[in-house]
């Protein structure tokens, strides 16, 4: 029997699959970026950022796989150049509800949402994942305890970028299996995370304002917060599953959540703590919240959305909503369809968060040198502490706080009619009673208001003492100089501010007060805003005045114009004879 003829084995193709290709637009945004970095980080994805203004991965982590399309979403030919070519496209474009230009956010969200279907449909991709939020379902009276997929829009919103969310994705939902296009819409509750612009962001600029010590209403309504990087996750388990399980998973919504219902303020004040700010301590009733909840919609809906100040009262309305109202989403569909599970606990983000944000404490000294190249010649002059931030209006807010409290005390000592030792007693006792009222509360009522300490460190109190010390000595030379009368020109530069303080002061005390309270509040606000213009006005005057000196100089009779040389001869003379 004959052997079998020998086999050769042949080598196998080494011809590599191409890398499918997938675009995320929005990519440069706060839940866009961290998209790109978990699909580049995968391997298996070449990447296309869409955004009206990309930045670049470093190469190390994109390894040539990532591009960049700059792309407003109300061009369709630029989206058109992005997409044609992809399979999947994740749709995270986000606007904030503080945005005040209605118009241009309809564009954005709802028109923008329409153009990336038409598009998508267009160039044949095959999966579409739009990222909207949990408040579509919210109607801002009620409370949500495991919302899920079952609930309805409401018949009126929380605010107009809300609408236009729910908008955008009833579009997405409805294009869902046309042109082979399959879609599917998530819903995140409460996104947040470093680099975060919207809830972290607003908590860390209240921080350091008088808001930022109060607890609205009882401290324990929950909210379902979601780390941005399990949202990014979810995003990637939506495109596998709409073609894995198709049929429960296309032309649907899921809601996202760390699966971690936090308390609200619980969640703020892990946050302050973590970057040295002061817990929140006082409560305020649930009855006073629910009072002001209307009030701030009211008056965002009469000041309008797209005006500055009713934007700045989105960020409000945010914060008193989720003290009155629990809102919690069920992840069940989410779980059981996408497969989703949260990456990244809420311990974890929190942690992650903090660090951060770790450099933006207002107080920090590593804020303070690392903008020092940053202030301007107005914060240098106030001495860049505390009276720089108020008077240069850093915090809207606080500062209108300190104004009114200071025109309180001005019309209390200079305008109500009684005398400065009856104002003063007055406060006194004012003080007094508020003491023993706070003395007399009830531990449970508003937990009492905790009352402020004072400490002067003993480094800080000499440092004040040997200032004082010093002017006290400047001025006592000064007074002897006066009173030998042998300087001509400090006697002047004594005289001319002492004529006009009295002549001022002749007229009304009060005046003046009130004209160096106004000018505090504005001047050194409008220097900064002003600061060339205002030097160059300066300088001009100054040069003015030196040619209008000049001028005088020569125009004086010659017995006092050689009095003076003689006096800058003598007052030359020990500094001669020091350089010798």
């Amino acid at each position: 029997m004959e052997d079998p003829p020998a086999t050769v084995d042949t080598p196998k193709s080494t011809v590599k699959t191409p890398l499918p290709t997938c675009v995320v637009i929005g990519g440069n945004g706060f839940i866009g970026k961290c998209l790109v970095s978990r699909l580049l980080h995968l391997g298996n994805w070449i990447v296309r950022v869409a955004d009206s203004s990309p930045i670049a991965v470093s190469e190390d982590v994109s390894d040539g796989r990532v591009s960049y399309f700059s792309v407003d979403v109300r061009d369709v030919s630029q989206l058109r150049r992005a997409v044609d070519g992809s399979s999947v496209v994740y749709f995270v474009e986000t606007t904030d509800a503080s945005t005040c230009d209605l118009y241009e956010s309809y564009k954005v969200i709802v028109q923008g949402a329409k153009n990336v279907v038409n598009v998508s449909r267009d160039c044949q991709v095959k999966q579409l994942v739009y990222n909207s939020s949990a408040d579509v379902v919210f109607d801002g009276s009620s409370h949500i305890l495991n919302g899920n997929e079952s609930m309805r829009y409401p018949w009126k919103f929380v605010d107009h970028i809300t609408e236009m969310k729910a908008q955008a994705e009833a579009f997405v939902l409805s294009a869902n299996d046309y042109d082979g296009l399959l879609t599917c819409v998530l819903r995140p509750s409460n996104v947040f995370g470093p680099s975060d612009t919207h809830i972290v962001n607003f908590l860390l600029k209240q921080a350091n304002s008088v808001w930022a010590k109060f607890i609205l209403g009882g401290g324990d309504n929950l909210c379902d917060f979601t780390y941005v990087e399990n949202v990014a996750h979810a995003h990637i388990c939506a495109a596998e599953a709409i073609v894995s399980q198709t049929d429960v998973v296309a032309g649907k919504a899921f809601f996202i959540t760390n699966l971690e219902p936090w308390s609200y303020w619980e969640f703020v004040q892990r946050l302050y703590e973590g970057l040295g700010y002061q817990r929140p301590t006082i409560r305020v009733p649930s009855k006073l919240v629910n009072v002001m909840l209307p009030l701030v919609r009211w008056a965002r809906y009469t000041l309008g959305s797209e005006t500055e100040l009713g934007g700045m009262l989105a960020p409000a309305q945010f914060v008193i909503e989720s003290s009155v109202f629990t809102r919690i989403f069920s992840c069940s569909a989410a779980k059981k369809h996408v497969q989703y599970l949260p990456v990244v606990t809420m311990e974890e983000g929190i942690a992650m968060t903090v660090k951060s944000f770790s450099h933006l404490p207002k107080g920090s000294l590593l804020s303070r040198e690392s903008q020092l190249n940053d202030f301007s010649k107005a914060e240098e002059i106030l001495g860049y502490g505390k009276v720089a931030d108020i008077l240069l209006w850093r915090d809207e807010m606080e500062t209108f706080s300190y104004f009114l409290v200071t025109c309180g005390f001005f019309y209390w000592f200079f305008l109500s009619g009684r005398t400065f030792i009856s104002s003063t007693v007055g406060l006194l006792l004012l003080a007094t009673f508020f003491l023993i009222v706070h003395s007399i509360l009830p531990v449970n009522i508003f937990q009492k208001f905790p009352l402020p300490c004072f400490e002067i460190s003993e480094g800080t109190m000499r440092n004040m003492l040997d200032y004082v010390a010093f002017i006290w000595n400047e001025g006592v030379q000064v007074a002897k100089a006066l009173a030998q009368g042998d300087d001509w020109s400090l006697l002047v530069k004594a005289a001319i501010p002492l004529y006009i303080f009295k002549v001022i002061v002749s007229h009304s005390f009060a005046m003046l007060v009130g004209a160096v309270l106004i000018f505090a509040f504005t001047s050194f606000f409008t220097y900064e805003q002003y600061e060339q213009e205002v030097d160059k006005f300066i300088w001009v005057i100054f040069i003015v005045a030196k040619s209008f000196l000049s001028l005088l100089l020569r125009n004086l009779p010659a017995s006092l114009l050689a009095f003076f040389s003689n006096e800058d001869e003598l007052d030359d003379k020990p500094t001669q004879a020091t350089m010798e």
